[in-house]
C-alpha cells in the first residue's frame, strides 16, 4: 500500500501538469538515493474533460500515474473528492497542477504528520514561479476581512485587517498554528477525510480549502503551515483562461462561506456590498471607455463586471 496518495485536478494546463508530475518524480528519486525507506507514492490525476492532449501526455509520460478522465470540467471540489474516494494510502496530499515539490518537500510534510498526531492538516511554504515568498497561511476572516479581500477597496483597508488576516506578524519559514491553509498544496489525514467527508462541492472553486480546514479544527484537528517544506506555485493557470467566471466564483464562494459560517444576515449584508463596488467599477469603466482611454481593456473589463453583476452572487447555505 502507498504512504502518500497525490491528487491532482486538471484543466488545460497539459505543459504545467508535466511539470508537477515530472517534480515529483524526481523529488522521488532523490529521496531514493539518500534514504532506502523513500515513501511509496500514489499519483491520481482527475482531468476535467481538457482539450490541450493533458490525458494523452500523463497516459504516455507518467504510465504509473492513476488516470481519472472526466466527460464535463466537474471542478476542484468535486475532482478532489472523486479521488480521495479511490485513493488508498493513509495521508492525502491535494496538489495544483501548476505547482512543482522540492526535493524534500513531502518528506518532511510527512515525517512532521508522523511525529504530530493531533495534526490533521498541512501546508507547505509557497514560492511563486520567481521564488519569491507567496502567502498561503491564513487566519479565519471576518467580515470586515470579507468587504475588503480582493476587492478595489482593498487598498484601503486598515493595515490590521490584512495584517491579522495573512498572519504577518508570522516568520513566513516558522512552523506554525494557523486557522486554515490555501489548497493549491494541502496535505491531510485519511482519518481527517473520513471524519468530516470532503471538500463541500458547493465551492466550485474557491473557498474549499477555509471551509475544510474549518470543519476540521471544528472536529478537534490542528492545522500547520511547515514554513521549511517548500513547493513552487505558478498560480492561476487553468483560472485565468475565464476571467468573468473566475470571478463570479470567487465572490460566489466567499459569501457561500459567510452564509455557512456566520449566517444570513453577514452573507445579505457582504452581497449587497459586494455587487455595489461591481457596480461602481462599471460605472467608472464606462465613464473611461468613453473618454476613449484604453477603450479596448475598459471594454473587456465592462463585459466581466456586467456579467458578474447579472450573476448576482447568488450563494445557497
Amino acid at each position: 500500500m502507498a504512504d502518500l496518495s497525490i491528487i491532482i485536478v486538471n484543466w488545460n494546463v497539459c505543459d504545467l501538469l508535466d511539470r508537477c508530475l515530472s517534480s515529483i518524480y524526481d523529488s522521488q528519486a532523490a529521496i531514493g538515493r539518500i534514504h532506502e525507506d523513500a515513501p511509496q507514492l500514489e499519483i491520481i490525476v482527475v482531468d476535467c474533460a481538457s482539450e490541450d492532449g493533458s490525458v494523452l501526455m500523463a497516459r504516455e509520460k507518467y504510465p504509473g500515474v492513476v488516470l481519472l478522465p472526466q466527460d464535463e470540467n466537474i471542478g476542484f471540489s468535486r475532482g478532489n473528492n472523486l479521488a480521495m474516494s479511490a485513493a488508498t494510502a493513509p495521508v492525502f496530499l491535494l496538489l495544483n497542477p501548476d505547482t512543482e515539490v522540492s526535493e524534500n518537500a513531502i518528506v518532511q510534510m510527512l515525517e512532521y504528520l508522523e511525529s504530530h498526531p493531533a495534526v490533521g492538516i498541512l501546508g507547505p511554504h509557497t514560492l511563486n514561479s520567481d521564488g519569491s515568498h507567496q502567502s498561503t497561511r491564513r487566519r479565519f476572516p471576518s467580515l470586515l476581512t470579507g468587504v475588503f479581500e480582493s476587492t478595489w477597496l482593498s487598498a484601503l483597508a486598515p493595515a490590521a485587517i490584512h495584517n491579522h488576516y495573512f498572519m504577518r506578524d508570522s516568520d513566513d519559514n516558522a512552523i506554525l498554528k494557523v486557522d486554515w491553509v490555501q489548497g493549491s498544496a494541502l496535505m491531510l489525514r485519511r482519518q481527517v477525510y473520513e471524519a468530516i467527508g470532503g471538500l463541500d462541492a458547493g465551492f466550485v472553486m474557491y473557498s474549499e480549502e477555509l471551509d475544510f480546514c474549518r470543519r476540521a479544527k471544528s472536529a478537534g484537528w490542528k492545522v500547520i503551515y511547515h514554513g521549511g517544506a517548500r513547493i513552487t506555485h505558478h498560480g492561476g493557470q487553468s483560472s485565468d483562461q475565464v476571467p468573468a467566471f473566475t470571478q463570479i466564483q470567487f465572490h460566489t464562494s466567499k459569501l457561500r462561506y459567510f452564509r455557512k459560517h456566520h449566517g444570513l444576515l453577514s452573507y445579505l449584508l457582504l452581497r449587497v456590498l459586494i455587487l455595489l463596488q461591481f457596480l461602481w467599477q462599471l460605472a467608472l469603466e464606462s465613464i473611461k471607455a468613453l473618454l476613449g482611454h484604453k477603450r479596448d481593456l475598459r471594454l473587456q473589463r465592462i463585459r466581466v463586471y456586467w456579467q458578474v453583476i447579472r450573476s448576482g452572487l447568488k450563494a445557497e447555505a
